[in-house]
């Protein structure tokens, strides 16, 4: 910029700063500045026309004034005046008032836009500076649509100035950040790439922001930038710090510009060209070789960059995930940085190894630092350092660890700051239940849990616990067991007391015949805790004592007395005395059947995934470790167990206020499995309408679902009375689907009620979201229901569409597959014979390889053929197999956290009517998935 000559230091504007910063008060400071006010004010009104210095000076007197706090409410005008000038300093204060005072509302935003649009096409760069920094500044939509459209000129133009190049990429940077429906995209953007190979390093690190904010919006406009980006990167980490002496901060050669290159890299999967992708090779492992090599620095800021340039690198390689090599070395270079003095860099290893922890590559590697990890969470004083450390301890535990990680999680608990205490009670369950082989041990772990931490255990805890216990007969006599013995301690915890009232209440019998545990000393057990709980608890209670009644006749009458007394059936809380008049009269007029009936044990409950899970990811909040590692590892745990308890109430009992929910569910009470009950009671009759709760899949839908695999539009199920039609449409890892449900009879259907049900696995790997349809389907009409779908990781089962309806007083139930298959999520990709087999020879491994050989079961069609493959979804490679009889395909399958490249080769045989087909992936699942789809298809 210009230097500012003598004459131009303003010297009545220092006189003024000098006048306020003398003020004894505030009252003469106010004073003064009304005084200065009424000067500025009689000189832009008087008569004299003012030169441009003392417009300058008074426009900077009132810049001054707004910046102590004070409004201003003129000046504006002469401050545009100001951009008028031909002057440098004169040109800047008036820049500095507009991007300072004037808001996107004005009236001057017209008259400011003019003399900006004046100075952008100027051929002097400074002031072209100056209008592109007050754009930026400003920022508005309104700046945005008067020059989104000029300023990718300026950028790409062959004579534009670096300076002005590097103010015109930050400055269309911050346009698309507030608007970016109103920034173009069109031939500058390939143009604007090339700005990575500018002389001139900061023009490419201006560059870099920009292209990194565009490529995670528009990634297909910006993918030749992955070439460029590695060759600008390569040179930067091979060259000495003095060969970019003007960029090397500490020793340490283009470090901002080093970071955003790699985070641009973030953008995309690994080159598929195998010289780009030596080459990143290279510079990762230079980077990682660096960070061994001693420091050529003591200072702070030397260790700083370079550890920059390392984490970015290793947040790379995480991306990527395809390299074991770079995964292990970066997890043990993490491993050095956990026992390191700066209690930064252990947060930053610990949070970095949570990601690798979830790559099947490194998370061997990962758990070798198990008691360096453990020993953090013990001795760290920092409690954010803590709380990563029992990240990654969740993050690598697998079924070999499970049991110690989860005893040193529950040792820590007992001095835990408060503000984790309920995330790691999450994860202890979590961990509990998803790697427990011995199911005693989990309902151990859940008991001791609530012991230590009570207060912390979220009732969606208590629920699984339940539910699992509901769900596996093995347990069940532990469970009341455990439960029986923990309730006799003389202080427990609430939710305690709710999970012993429930458990003794479905499976108190398997322990009556102990006189230890008698039904008597378990009905005495839980009525001496009741005066200490809340009312839910208590009408959790109540229910137990019914249940009581049902399996121990010998009970009846001390638990009657209790129902008949004053302090239940006179209770100031309505719930609690409606529970008990119903469960006492329930239990003086029905008879043993009826009772029997009404008060059975309950069903398993329906598999769903685990609230706790849930609950997890809503308080880690979207894309966090949680999410990363159960989406990229499920490994050999499923998560065991079933899904939510339902309200275990009475069925004769009115419903509760949801306040008062047995359970707190708000769920509908699961419907019982078995076959109904033959008595004639009118309870009874009422319990023999219910429907099953799935049926099993109609007959012919898997021929339809295999029709589905290489289509996406069509009838996917018909009865005399159903229509179900799909349409959907697929992109990378994202889908639509919309299903078109049609009542093709006179009559209407009642409460209409299509459900997805997924497995553990599945709904760890692939997020459907639904919107609910009208529950009422009227006769000859048709109702639509969209689904949004998310690949997270490769799948094999597919979800399961159940449609419940009453149809003219009977209930219909359908089930139908789903076509939702991997397959869907492929990218055709297009490449020459050479890369093809090159790339063929790659993936040479036995477990990336799968070949299946088949007879066919249709017409053996060239043109079928080939419209099936590209139907399938990858790209039918022409000319590229030596034998033009045979097909050949490629493609990647895109999932939310990795990108999966496939090859595969079909090759006929005419003569025998057989086929071979031979699909080569990354990923043995996927090759072995996509391989069982394909076959199916000729």
């Amino acid at each position: 910029m210009p230097a500012v000559s003598k004459g131009d230091g303003m010297r009545g504007l220092a006189v003024f700063i000098s006048d306020i910063r003398n003020c004894k008060s505030k009252e003469a400071e106010i004073k003064r500045i009304n005084k200065e006010l009424a000067n500025i004010r009689s000189k832009f009104k008087g008569d004299k026309a003012l030169d441009g210095y003392s417009k300058k000076k008074y426009v900077c007197k009132l810049l001054f004034i707004f910046l102590l706090g004070h409004d201003i409410d003129f000046g504006h005008m002469e401050a545009v005046n100001l951009l008028s000038s031909n002057r440098y300093t004169e040109k800047q204060i008036g820049y500095l008032f507009i991007s300072v005072l004037v808001n996107s509302n004005s009236e001057l935003i017209r008259l400011v836009n003019n003399a900006v649009k004046n100075d952008l096409g100027s051929r002097n760069p400074t002031f072209t500076g100056l209008a592109l920094h007050c754009i930026a500044n400003v920022g508005s939509r309104e700046m945005a649509e008067a020059f989104a459209g000029e300023i990718p000129k300026i950028l790409v133009a062959g004579d534009t100035m670096d300076s002005v190049k590097q103010s015109a990429a930050l400055c269309l940077l911050r346009l698309y950040r507030t608007s970016p429906d109103l920034v173009p995209m069109g031939d500058w953007t390939s143009r604007v790439v090339h700005l990575l190979n500018d002389q001139h390093l900061g023009v490419v690190t201006a560059a870099a922001s920009l292209i990194t904010t565009l490529a995670q919006k528009n990634p297909e406009e910006f993918k030749t930038s992955v070439s460029l980006a590695v060759s600008r990167l390569s040179r930067i980490v091979t060259s000495a710090s003095t060969d970019l002496q003007d960029y090397t901060y500490y020793f340490v050669p283009a470090p901002w510009l080093s970071v955003k290159l790699l985070r641009l890299l973030q953008c995309y999967p690994p080159p598929e060209d195998p010289a780009v992708r030596g080459r990143l090779t290279e510079c990762l492992e230079t980077i990682l070789n660096k960070a061994q090599e001693p420091p050529k620095s003591k200072k702070v800021q030397h260790s700083n960059a370079k550890n920059a340039v390392l984490f970015e690198a290793i947040s790379l390689i995480t991306h990527h995930d395809s390299e074991p090599n770079l995964l292990v070395r970066a997890c043990n270079q993490l491993g050095q940085f956990l026992q390191h003095r700066e209690t930064n860099l252990r947060y930053l290893a610990l949070e970095s190894m949570c990601t690798l922890a979830s790559s099947e590559f490194s998370h061997e590697a990962v758990k070798t630092h198990i008691e360096t990890v453990i020993n953090a969470l013990k001795t760290e004083r920092d409690v954010s350092v803590r709380q990563r450390a029992v990240d990654l301890l969740y993050a690598m535990c697998d079924r070999s660890n499970a049991q110690q990680i989860v005893a040193e999680m529950l040792s820590y608990l007992e001095t835990a700051d408060y503000s984790i205490r309920e995330e790691i009670v999450l994860k202890v369950a979590i961990l509990a239940e998803k790697y427990a082989v011995d199911y005693t041990w989990y309902v151990d772990t859940i008991l001791n849990l609530i012991r230590i931490a009570g207060d912390y255990v979220s009732e969606e805890v208590w629920y699984r616990v339940i539910q699992i216990v509901v769900n596996r007969d093995d347990v069940q006599g532990y469970a009341a067991k455990t439960v029986f013995e923990a309730l006799q301690a003389p202080a427990c915890h609430e939710n305690l007391v709710k999970v012993g009232g429930y458990i003794l209440g479905e499976f108190g019998n398997l322990i009556a015949g102990d006189p230890r545990s008698s039904p008597l000393t378990q009905f005495h057990l839980l009525h001496s805790k009741f005066h200490l709980c809340s009312v839910p608890t208590r009408a959790l209670l109540l229910s137990t004592y019914i249940k009581f009644v049902n399996l121990f006749p010998e009970v009846k009458g001390t638990i009657q007395d209790v129902l008949r007394s004053d302090s239940q059936l006179k209770n100031a809380d309505v719930e609690l005395q409606q529970r008990a008049v119903e469960y006492l009269r329930l239990s003086t007029v029905a008879s043993t059947d009826i009772l029997a009936t009404v008060l059975e044990e309950m069903p398993p409950f329906p598999e769903r995934e685990s609230s706790i899970l849930a609950k997890l990811k809503k308080k880690k909040g979207p894309s966090t470790v949680t999410d990363l590692e159960e989406a990229k590892r499920e490994r050999s745990a499923d998560v065991n167990g079933g899904p939510e308890p339902a309200p275990a109430s009475a069925s004769t009992a009115s419903t509760p206020s949801p306040s008062a929910d047995l359970l707190g569910l708000g769920a509908a009470p699961p419907i019982p499995t078995g076959p109904p009950p033959s008595s004639g009671g009118l309870l009874v009759d009422v319990f023999s309408d219910s429907p099953s709760a799935v049926a099993p899949l109609a007959p012919g839908s898997e021929d339809n679902f295999a029709r589905f695999v290489c289509k996406n539009n069509g009838v996917l199920f018909e009865n005399q009375l159903l229509q179900i039609g799909l349409k959907s449409e697929f992109r990378q890892n994202l889908g639509r689907m919309f299903i078109f449900y049609g009542n093709k009879t006179s009559t209407q259907f009642l409460s209409f009620t299509p459900t997805l049900i997924c497995s553990d696995d599945l709904q760890a790997n692939l997020s459907l979201q639904t919107k609910p349809v009208d529950p009422t389907v009227d006769g000859g009409a048709q109702v639509q229901q969209a689904v949004n779908i998310e690949c997270v990781s490769d799948f094999t089962e597919a979800p399961v569409l159940n449609i419940q309806f009453r149809y003219g007083g009977t209930f219909q139930n359908v089930s139908v597959k789903l076509p939702i298959t991997l397959n869907k999520f492929f990218q055709p990709t297009e490449m020459a014979s050479q890369d093809f087999f090159q790339r063929w020879k790659q993936l040479s491994n036995p477990q990336q390889e799968v070949q299946n050989i088949f007879k066919a079961k249709h017409p053996m069609d060239t043109e079928i053929t080939k419209a099936k493959i590209i139907g399938f979804g990858s790209a039918l490679l022409e000319e590229v197999d030596p034998n033009p009889a045979n097909f050949v395909g490629a493609g990647i399958i895109h999932t939310k956290t990795t990108q999966i490249g496939c090859l595969l080769r079909l090759e006929p045989n005419l003569q025998a009517q057989m086929y071979r087909l031979t699909l080569r992936t990354s990923r043995e699942t996927v090759s072995q998935r996509l391989c069982e789809l394909l076959s199916e298809q000729f």
